[in-house]
């Protein structure tokens, strides 16, 4: 049996490190011919050496590419469908993350942050749209964030404003698309552990108490659950699984899961310490 993927041509954003690496090789693994761009030059010579050892090494393309850079971002799509001849898998996965409290913020850090993750899903969307709807089939899959559904202590305003944008704006597309051969996966995560989100920008004591209590996910266990979802062209994705009746409770009881968030003792645990390979 052919992989599921086979002969199709995905791109992802942000997929050189954390998530979108997962993601990149699992793409390639059930076939998809991907091209992955990432903006840090350290994780893509990280993602290079990595790829060289994978046995499907020979089905990714990895490139530098600012998303808010809209000439740049877009002269790579057309050239990625310009030289398939198709464009079936979108993936918004590229993120800014400063995760500090709003007066510790620069305001250009700020606009930044939802210029990466918010402006560069609005171009990728509307320059790969058009061909997906031409050829009649594809895939846009964006990574939101459980912050835009339940908002506690220590997160970040403006990542959780960026999440909260993804949100919306995938949600209204998915109505948009509802009689066409495109569909739209908006996948809303919560705590993934081993990724440089943890190791490099988020301290252990900005995480809700009650995170100890709960199983965070590796990048490998996105990776597979996303695939499922554009398998099943699934609407919504939340990750953990947990996080969906802890949302309602939240939209219920705002104040109440607030607290609840907060109750716990001892130390958090460091989720950027853990180390993850990904295997099909």
């Amino acid at each position: 049996m052919e992989p599921f993927l086979s002969g199709q041509t995905a791109v992802i954003t942000g997929g050189t490190q954390g998530i979108g690496w997962a993601l990149t090789q699992a793409l390639a693994a059930h076939g998809a011919q991907v091209y992955a761009c990432g903006y840090s030059a350290a994780s893509l010579e990280r993602a290079e050496n990595e790829r060289q050892a994978l046995p499907w090494h020979e089905q990714i393309s990895l490139a530098r590419c600012d998303v808010t850079d809209r000439g740049q971002y877009v002269g790579w799509l057309e050239e990625v469908y310009g030289g398939n001849g198709r464009l079936d898998i979108l993936i918004h996965n590229a993120a800014y993350v400063q995760w500090d409290d709003v007066l510790d913020m620069s305001i250009d850090q700020a606009q930044h942050t939802m210029r990466v993750g918010y402006d560069g899903m609005v171009t990728g969307v509307r320059t790969a749209l058009p061909w997906m709807l031409a050829a009649g089939q594809g895939r846009i899959v964006t990574v939101g964030s459980i912050t835009a559904r339940i908002l506690v202590r220590g997160s970040s305003a403006a990542y959780t404003a960026t999440k909260a944008a993804i949100d919306a704006y995938t949600v209204t597309l998915q109505m948009e698309l509802a009689h066409t051969p495109v569909s739209a996966t908006l996948v809303r995560l919560g705590t993934v552990a081993g990724t440089d989100f943890f190791k490099k920008h988020v301290q252990p004591g900005r995480t809700p108490k009650l995170n100890k209590y709960l199983p965070a996910l590796t990048p490998p266990q996105v990776a597979t659950a996303v695939l499922r979802a554009m398998q099943k062209k699934q609407p919504i994705l939340t990750l953990p699984r947990y996080l969906g009746p802890l949302s309602v409770i939240y939209q219920i009881a705002p104040r109440f899961s607030r607290w609840l968030s907060d109750q716990g003792w001892g130390e958090h645990p460091d989720y950027g310490r853990v180390d993850w390979t990904y295997k099909k």
